[in-house]
C-alpha cells in the first residue's frame, strides 16, 4: 500500500472532548458561511485526502502551485486549495480564529486559525491551472465567482458537510478507512478509477485491464459539486452498484466515493486526482482520454502528457489508456493499439446517448450494459430521484 503524499496521513478531525470544546468555542467566533465546494474541501483537508495540507493554502503555497505545480516545500501539487472570504475579508484579521459554517444550513464545520489574508491574480490562476480564463469554463466560473480575496491557515473539523441522503453512508470512507479495508482484503497494489459519469463498456474494459496487474480496483466516483447537466450522483451510484454486482469480481473490486467538487481542470486536475488516490492508499492510477476535461479546452491526451512529466514525483504508477471502443471485426473491446486497421467502431456521443435515454431507448449493448441503461432511462424519463 502507498505512503501518503508527504509521508504522513493528516487527521484534523476533532472527536470526543476536543470536538465538544471546539463546538463551544465556535459559537463565540466570527462565522464565515462557505459554499458546498469549500465545505467539501474542509472534509478532505481534515480526513487526510489532501495530505500534507492541514488547512486552506496560504499565499506561498498557492502561488507555488499556480506557477510551479508544487507546494512551497517542493512537493507536487496541481491546483491550489483556496478559501475565498468574499465580503467578510475586511472583517477577518490575521491570527484570528473563525468558525466555518455551511452556507445553507448554518452547520458549524470547523474552527480555522487565519494565518494569512492575501489576494491572487485570478486571470493568471485561471490561465495557469485551467489553460483558459474563459468564464464559460465551469471551473473558471467558480474561481471568478469566489473572488480574489483569500484566507489561509490550519483547521480542525467539528462536523462533516451535509451528505447526499440518497447515497448509502457505507460508501463514504476516509483515507484511513480505505487503507484499513485494503489491508483486510490483503491488497498491496490498488488501482484507482476516477469518474463523474456512469461507467460504460469502454470504462469497464479499462478497469478490468488494470485489474489484471494489481490486487484490487477502487472505483472512486466524485459525488461533490459537478456541472448542472452531469448525471446526479445518486443515479450514478446505482449504476456503479448494478455494474459491479453483475459484471465484476467483488473480491477484487471496491466502490467508495470522493466527496469533492469537480474543477474540470484537465491536466492539472489529473495531478490532484492522482495524489488524492495516493492518500487513500492506492498505488496505481488510470488516466484515460480527456481526463477531467470539459468542452474542447484540452487535448485528448494532454493529461497523459503532463502526467508523463511528473510521474516520478507522484509516487504512483500511472496507467495510460487510449480511447477504447467495441470493435465489430474482433467482436470485443479494443483501442487504436489493438484493433485492425480501419476497424468498425461502435461508439456514441454523449448527445446521442442522452437523446436515446430521454426516448426510453437502450443504447447498444456494445456501448453500455442493459442494467445500467435501464437505470439511466428511469432517471431520464422521470427526472425523479433514484436512491441507492
Amino acid at each position: 500500500m502507498n505512503s501518503p503524499h508527504g509521508g504522513t496521513l493528516i487527521n484534523r478531525i476533532a472527536t470526543g472532548a476536543r470536538k465538544e470544546e471546539l463546538l463551544h468555542v465556535a459559537h463565540s467566533l466570527f462565522a464565515l458561511p462557505i459554499e458546498d465546494r469549500y465545505a467539501a474541501d474542509v472534509e478532505l483537508i481534515a480526513n487526510g485526502a489532501f495530505s500534507p495540507l492541514t488547512g486552506f493554502m496560504t499565499k506561498a503555497d498557492a502561488e507555488s502551485t499556480i506557477e510551479h505545480m508544487s507546494l512551497a516545500n517542493g512537493l507536487l501539487w496541481g491546483i491550489p486549495i483556496l478559501l475565498p472570504a468574499g465580503e467578510a475579508f475586511d472583517h477577518i484579521h490575521e491570527g484570528q480564529q473563525i468558525a466555518l459554517v455551511e452556507k445553507d444550513s448554518g452547520l458549524v464545520l470547523a474552527v480555522m486559525k487565519v494565518e494569512e489574508k492575501f489576494t491572487l491574480d485570478l486571470n493568471n490562476l485561471a490561465r495557469k491551472c485551467f489553460k483558459t480564463d474563459d468564464v464559460n469554463h465551469p471551473g473558471v466560473a467558480a474561481v471568478f465567482k469566489g473572488g480574489n480575496r483569500f484566507i489561509g491557515g490550519p483547521l480542525e473539523m467539528i462536523n462533516r458537510p451535509t451528505r447526499h441522503e440518497d447515497i448509502d453512508p457505507k460508501y463514504y470512507l476516509d483515507p484511513a478507512e480505505t487503507r484499513q479495508e485494503f489491508a483486510r482484503r490483503g491488497w498491496k497494489t490498488i488501482v484507482a478509477f476516477q469518474t463523474r459519469n456512469p461507467i460504460h463498456r469502454a470504462h469497464e474494459y479499462l478497469i478490468k485491464c488494470a485489474q489484471e496487474i494489481v490486487d484490487g480496483a477502487l472505483i472512486h466516483p466524485i459525488v461533490g459539486e459537478t456541472k448542472p447537466d452531469d448525471i446526479p450522483a445518486p443515479v450514478r451510484m446505482r449504476c456503479y452498484e448494478v455494474l459491479v454486482n453483475n459484471y465484476f469480481n467483488p473480491d477484487n473490486t471496491m466502490i467508495s466515493v470522493l466527496p469533492t467538487a469537480m474543477r474540470y481542470a484537465g491536466p492539472r486536475e489529473a495531478i490532484n486526482h492522482t495524489l488524492i488516490r495516493k492518500n487513500y492508499g492506492c498505488t496505481h492510477m488510470i488516466i484515460g482520454r480527456d481526463h477531467a476535461g470539459v468542452g474542447s479546452y484540452y487535448g485528448t491526451y494532454e493529461a497523459q502528457q503532463l502526467m508523463d512529466q511528473v510521474a516520478d514525483r507522484t509516487g504512483m504508477t500511472i496507467l495510460k489508456f487510449e480511447n477504447t471502443f467495441y470493435c465489430v471485426e474482433t467482436q470485443g473491446m479494443a483501442s487504436s493499439k489493438t484493433a485492425p486497421r480501419n476497424a468498425t467502431q461502435i461508439s456514441l456521443s454523449g448527445t446521442m446517448v442522452r437523446e436515446m435515454l430521454a426516448k426510453g431507448q437502450r443504447p447498444p449493448a456494445e456501448f453500455t450494459r442493459a442494467e445500467v441503461a435501464d437505470i439511466l432511462i428511469e432517471w431520464a424519463t422521470s427526472k425523479q430521484p433514484i436512491t441507492t
